[in-house]
């Protein structure tokens, strides 16, 4: 038997393990996890088109054509891109007219990646296959122990049990390293990937809201 001081931190402790789950579906499933800052640069028709086909074919594999490294990384430096775990996005400028505008406005088109996806080998080098795919699993893993934690206490309220309490613990402590670990193979990756393609002159990048707040939830756990 549990009194009511007990039952009321369970269930207070089941929702929110239910709201972190919704948070860290949020969190996994956008495109702001990094993002690079490009120069103002002169929007040729020929160079922007030219980098969108490239983009979106190795997204496709169009021809058999995966090369992470090379295509996605080219397009991303140069038009302002974003990185997500399951997401890639560049911004292109939106020209609904016949002549081309001198400040054009940008509109932001992405390529988004299905589960099986996700398993085709993207990169060149071993080491960011292996990250590729970690950086996607682990999320998934620690989305379902956060659930299956809020699951293990709201059963313990039905119950009337405090026992399942330390097993809810542990798995949030679980899902917390699973979370760490994404964003530490997430960043391994886009370091690996800046030393294999250098971006040009005058690209820097900066860490998005996704990532930012993937990290802070997994470091309160």
């Amino acid at each position: 038997m549990v009194d009511n001081r007990y039952a009321t931190a369970l269930v207070i402790g089941s929702v929110l393990s239910l709201l972190a789950a919704v948070y860290l579906s949020v969190a996994a499933g956008t495109q702001h996890w990094y993002q690079f800052n490009s120069p103002t640069i002169k929007h040729e028709a020929y160079n922007v088109s030219e980098l969108r086909e490239k983009f979106i074919n190795a997204a496709n594999g169009v021809n058999g054509d995966y090369d992470y490294e090379k295509n996605y990384s080219d397009a991303m430096y140069r038009l302002n891109g974003t990185l997500g775990l399951w997401w890639r996005c560049i911004q292109v400028p939106n020209q609904s007219h016949w002549f081309i505008s001198p400040d054009p406005k940008l509109e932001t088109q992405c390529v988004s990646f299905t589960l099986q996806d996700q398993f085709i080998p993207k990169c060149k080098h071993p080491g960011n296959i292996y990250l590729w795919r970690c950086q996607f699993l682990l999320p998934l893993v620690s989305l379902a122990l956060v659930f299956l934690s809020g699951l293990v206490g709201v059963c313990a309220c039905l119950c009337r049990s405090f026992t399942p309490t330390l097993g809810v613990g542990v798995l949030h402590l679980l899902a917390g390293l699973c979370s760490l670990g994404a964003v530490c193979c997430f960043l391994a990756g886009v370091d690996l990937l800046r030393q294999f393609t250098t971006p040009p002159e005058g690209v820097d990048g900066s860490l998005g809201w996704s990532y930012t707040s993937r990290s802070s939830r997994s470091l309160c756990r």
